[in-house]
This record gives C-alpha cells, sequence and structure tokens, in this order.
C-alpha cells in the first residue's frame, strides 16, 4: 500500500498541471484576440508629406504618424464661463494694435499721479477685460533676427517717431527708410555707448564674471543693455510706458530683455539680492525723496557687494549745470543729499570720473548695524520675508542681509563667476532656505530640462535652428527650462508665480538668470508681439481654479508673435481642453506624447505659428486613439 502512494499522488497533480495549463493557454489566446480588435490603430495619411518618411517637425518615435485623440474620454473642466465655445475668437480694432492691459493710458487717468501712482499697475477686472486678438500694425514683417536686431528693427513693427525726433541729437534711434536703427546714443553717452561702458568697466569688474545680472532703471532704447550683451551680461531694462512712448517695446523688438515698470509705490517685481549692479542714466528718479524710499528699494534687490552706477544729475555738475539750464547750487545740495543717504545705507562710493559715480553696497551689515546710531541709518525693516514683491508696497526701511559669523563673510555665501553660476546649486538651496528642495533635487531638474528641451528641439524645428530670440517661461521652477536653453542665442524671462508653492525667483536670479513675479490671472507687462516662444509647464492645472483659462490664452496669444510657437505640458485632461482654446486664437497646434512616451500621462501641445496647416496637416502630427 505504502508503494502505490506515490504512484497515486503524481497522477493526481499531473491531471491538474494539465488543467491549468489549458486554462493558461485558452486565457491567452482570448487576451490576444481582445486586443487585436481593440486596438486597432488607423493612420490617417498627410498629403503633404513624402511617403515613408517622418514628417520634419515630428516627435522621433516608433509609429510618428499615429494619432492620439483623447477628446471623448477626459472631462477636466478648465473654465467654469467660456462653456467650451468653438468659435474662433475675434480680432479687437485697429486702435488695440499696442494695448496693454495693466498700462493702458487711458485706464491710468482714474489714478493719482503723486508718486507715478497712475504709472503702476491697474489691471481691468471682470467685465472690464478685453476679449479680442490684438491686431498686428499694417506692413508687419517678421523681425530681424539676432543678432543684427541689437543695431536694426523694421519700422512697420514699432510705428513711432516721436523717439527718432525728440532724441536726435542723442542718437537713441534714427528712421532710415524702412528701418529704424539703434547707434548706441543715449541721455548721458550722446557720442555712444561703448566709450560710457568701457569707462564704467574701469571701475566695475564688468569683463570677470563677476557681474552676470543688470537691472537698468529708466532704460531709452536699452541700448545700455545691449553693449553689455558683448560682457556676456544679462540686463533687465525697466521703463514705464510714458511720453517716451514704446521704449521697452524698443527693447524687445531688439532682442533684449525689457519689461514695462516704474519706481512709484511697489516693490519692483524681483527677489532681494537680484542683481550685481544697478544703473540710472538720467532716469529722472528722485532718490531721496520720500525718506529715500527708491534707493532702498535698489539697496534690496542689490547682492551683498553689488555695485550702483548714477550718470547724468546731478554727477559732475560742476562741467554740466549749463546745459541742464540748472543751478549749481540746487545741483550741488542734490548730489550732497544722495551722498549722505548712500553712506547712511552703509555703501561705500569707490569712484567718479567724469558723468558717472559708483558706489558699492556692503558684503554684509556687521558694522552697519554698529555704527547705525552714529550714522543715523534708516530702521532695520522688522522681520518680513524680502523675496515677496508681487504688490507689496516699498517701505522706508533698510532691508537686512543674512546674518554672519565672521566680519569677511558675504551675506548669503559668496557667489561663484559666470558661467560656472549656471550650473552650481544656487546658495539659497545650500542655505536651505526653500523647503524641500535640495542639491540633489537641482541637480535632477537639470538633467530632466536638458532631456525635455532637446525633445522641444526635436519637434520645433526653428528652435534647433536659432530662430527665437525672445522666450518667455510662464511656470519657471528652478530655472531649468532656461538653463537648458543656454546653448542657443536665447535670453528667457523667467516668471515665478506669486502664488507658487515656492518662491523659486531668488534661486533663478543666483543662477545668472533673470525673472520676475507674475498672477496670470491678470496681463504680463509688457507690449503685444514681444515673445517669440512661450513656454507653459503645467500652468493651465495650476489655474484652473483661479481665473478663467480663456483669458490666460488670449493674454498668451496678446504677447506671442504672429509667427511664434508655444509649448503647453500638462495632464492629458488638460491638454485635451487647451487644444480647444488654443483653436479658439487661431494657433497652429497639436497634440503630441511627452518625451517620456504613449503610456505617460503627461501630453504636451505644441503651436507653431510660422507655418499654416491644414486640417489635414494638424491631424498628421497628432496621436488619435480610436476606442
Amino acid at each position: 500500500m505504502a508503494r502505490t502512494l506515490p504512484f497515486l499522488f503524481l497522477t493526481s497533480h499531473r491531471g491538474a498541471i494539465s488543467c491549468l495549463l489549458l486554462t493558461t493557454f485558452l486565457c491567452s489566446i482570448s487576451y490576444f484576440i481582445g486586443f487585436y480588435q481593440n486596438s486597432k490603430i488607423i493612420f490617417i495619411a498627410d498629403p503633404y508629406s513624402t511617403p515613408n518618411c517622418l514628417h520634419p517637425n515630428l516627435t522621433t518615435s516608433q509609429r510618428p504618424s499615429v494619432i492620439l485623440d483623447f477628446e471623448s474620454h477626459h472631462t477636466a473642466s478648465l473654465t467654469p464661463s467660456s462653456n467650451f465655445d468653438l468659435k474662433p475668437i475675434e480680432f479687437c480694432p485697429e486702435n488695440f494694435t499696442d494695448y496693454c492691459p495693466c498700462q493702458d493710458t487711458v485706464r491710468e487717468r482714474q489714478f493719482e499721479m503723486s508718486q507715478m501712482l497712475h504709472r503702476e499697475r491697474h489691471c481691468p477686472e471682470g467685465d472690464e477685460k478685453v476679449r479680442c486678438l490684438i491686431p498686428r500694425p499694417e506692413g508687419y514683417r517678421t523681425p530681424v533676427p539676432w543678432p543684427k536686431s541689437r543695431d536694426f528693427a523694421w519700422f512697420a513693427n514699432v510705428p513711432y517717431k516721436r523717439l527718432t525726433e525728440s532724441k536726435k541729437k542723442q542718437n537713441w534711434v534714427r528712421l532710415q527708410g524702412d528701418l529704424l536703427v539703434f547707434p548706441g546714443g543715449g541721455t548721458s553717452f550722446p557720442s555712444g555707448v561703448k566709450g560710457y561702458v568701457d569707462q564704467i568697466a574701469q571701475i566695475v569688474p564688468l569683463r570677470t564674471g563677476d557681474v552676470r545680472t543688470v537691472l537698468d532703471i529708466g532704460c531709452g532704447v536699452a541700448s545700455f543693455g545691449a553693449q553689455l550683451t558683448n560682457f556676456n551680461i544679462l540686463t533687465m531694462s525697466v521703463a514705464p510706458r510714458d511720453i517716451h512712448e514704446a521704449q521697452v517695446q524698443f527693447a524687445l523688438e531688439r532682442g533684449l530683455p525689457a519689461i514695462l515698470g516704474v519706481l512709484s509705490t511697489y516693490r519692483l517685481p524681483y527677489p532681494s539680492r537680484s542683481f550685481d549692479m544697478a544703473h540710472c542714466s538720467r532716469c529722472l528718479v528722485q532718490w531721496t525723496g520720500y525718506d529715500g524710499l527708491y534707493l532702498m528699494e535698489i539697496d534690496r534687490v542689490l547682492r551683498p557687494g553689488g555695485y550702483w552706477v548714477l550718470s547724468g544729475p546731478p554727477i559732475d555738475w560742476r562741467h554740466n549745470y549749463k546745459g541742464w539750464q540748472r543751478q549749481p547750487q540746487d545741483l550741488e545740495k542734490e548730489q550732497a543729499s544722495i551722498e549722505d543717504l548712500a553712506k547712511r545705507l552703509c555703501w561705500k562710493k569707490i569712484a567718479e570720473r567724469g558723468p558717472i559715480a559708483v558706489w558699492r553696497k556692503p558684503t554684509n551689515h556687521v558694522h552697519c548695524i554698529k555704527k547705525s546710531k552714529i550714522l543715523q541709518s534708516p530702521p532695520f525693516c522688522a522681520a518680513n520675508d524680502p523675496d515677496t514683491a508681487w504688490y507689496k508696497k516699498m517701505e522706508a526701511c533698510i532691508t537686512p542681509l543674512p546674518k554672519v559669523n565672521d566680519l569677511n563673510q558675504v551675506a548669503g555665501g559668496d557667489l561663484v563667476k559666470w558661467p560656472k553660476r549656471l550650473n552650481t546649486a544656487p546658495l539659497r538651496i545650500m542655505n536651505r532656505y526653500i523647503n524641500g528642495v535640495s542639491v540633489t533635487n537641482f541637480n535632477q531638474d537639470n538633467e530632466l530640462w536638458k532631456k525635455r528641451v532637446s525633445h522641444y528641439g526635436s519637434v520645433l524645428s526653428s528652435l534647433s535652428a536659432g530662430k527665437y530670440r525672445n522666450i518667455m517661461d510662464m511656470n519657471a521652477g528652478l530655472g531649468g527650462f532656461a538653463a537648458a536653453l543656454s546653448k542657443y542665442p536665447v535670453w528667457v524671462m523667467n516668471v515665478v508665480p506669486s502664488d507658487a508653492k515656492n518662491n523659486t525667483l531668488g534661486i533663478i536670479y543666483e543662477r545668472g538668470l533673470l525673472g520676475t513675479y507674475m498672477d496670470w490671472c491678470e496681463a504680463f507687462s509688457t507690449y503685444p508681439r514681444t515673445y517669440d516662444l512661450i513656454h507653459a509647464n503645467g500652468i493651465l492645472s495650476m489655474y484652473m481654479e483661479k481665473c478663467d483659462i480663456l483669458d490666460v490664452f488670449i493674454e498668451m496669444d496678446r504677447v506671442l508673435r504672429p509667427e511664434g510657437a508655444v509649448i503647453i505640458r500638462d495632464h492629458v485632461d488638460v491638454i485635451t481642453k487647451a487644444k480647444l482654446f488654443a483653436d479658439r486664437v487661431r494657433w497652429q497646434s497639436w497634440i503630441s506624447h511627452s518625451e517620456l512616451g504613449p503610456f505617460h500621462p503627461e501630453k504636451i501641445l505644441f503651436v507653431d505659428n510660422s507655418v499654416k496647416m491644414n486640417a489635414n496637416q494638424v491631424n498628421s502630427r497628432q496621436f488619435i486613439n480610436h476606442h
């Protein structure tokens, strides 16, 4: 009996194994039959492409001609009021060609002129918002490419003659035929900006990589910033929309960083310790007025050890008071007041040569705190966030620098020189100022954006061909997108939403990049048609519950140049709805997989308005998954 037990045991298990194998076989057959029936791909041919060849603007993948359409299967709601009206948005009247919603010259009349309050941002709300597309001026042409644009621009694109006439003797800009020519003159340097900057370079280390980010207040047509590009220096040129007519628009048409702004009531939209140098060339700012409020704001945004360069009245008043048509005693008193205020801010005057004077901010506040009573310095600001700057009123107080343990230490740490600065872990990360952001996160973010930008370049041929110059990143994070673009001849306006979870704009500036704060429920402080490429990573998800996304798209269209491009990356639910908005603002757009492939929920909406496409061409670029 004992000998038969193993045989019976084996026999019973053989039956069980056979049954299991048969069941597995039948399930497999059923699976493959179901897979085949439910995953038929419909190929939509592009009649404009060569058979068996990749479309030149298509993402490289195993199925470059296959299309994904998620339209019927996702229910994300991007806007409560638009109800996905599919009708294209109408164009505004012709007099809206240069409409700036938050710097509207008609709207500003409602506000007081004292302290330049009327020149601050005053944005329309609710029904006051204009829901139409800004028309281009008659005769508009594709902007002159960089670097030629630094010296030339089409008059039809910025059709204003006032500066060519009122500033003719100062050589700001000249009109020659259908071209605007920028000879490099300015109010304080009518003989040319090159000699002027060379003078500054004898005092400030412009050639060493120590100075990378510069703030130019009252920038004119940004000839100062244009000259600094020869030193690999980025300049944020700032000017209000005033009687000088489109200064900032001239600057951006030249391919130079610029933004509408004014020293008035609110802090400038930059974090503390942002700029290596600040510059004012006859910018008409009352530096000692309002208890020194404006010079204290410059102090806030200057880095420890940063430079302030001042030219024009009252500097060198002994030789220029007649030309300025000013009384010498008034100018002498004005300069004495500036000298005194700078001293009370603990700045050190390092040079005055001809029309130029240069001060330097201290590297820490050890001595300043000890001597504050003797110097009768303004009070130090109470404990608050010095980086908060969106609609934050300026205060007549000194922004305290981070504490140091030694007199010779640089508050917050000593920045490395450019270009090493770009990819070195920023001091705000090293010092753990931003919760949840480590050096490891920073390095990973850099690698991530290198891959993403490489993917973008494979889709948008104009990017890799160097046809873009002015680029905006609507949600810049750590600045990885801009850093990955450093190999191209571009500059990036890195925007950090004012209500973002982490305020990372200080990190971006420590990398040697430029940027600003912004609330995307409002209009950006720029003229229409000023950016070649707009990048929006997760911005729609961020704002879908805060304001009407259609308004965001209309604003993006206002800022975008007519032949420009847009890259929107977000969750597939959001992207499929975004495509509807893109159609309404008349963009040439298509949905694509991200670099993560077809099975990842993150998708990209690409917009390329440089080539007009018909419906078949648009379809050939998309992926449609038929169920």
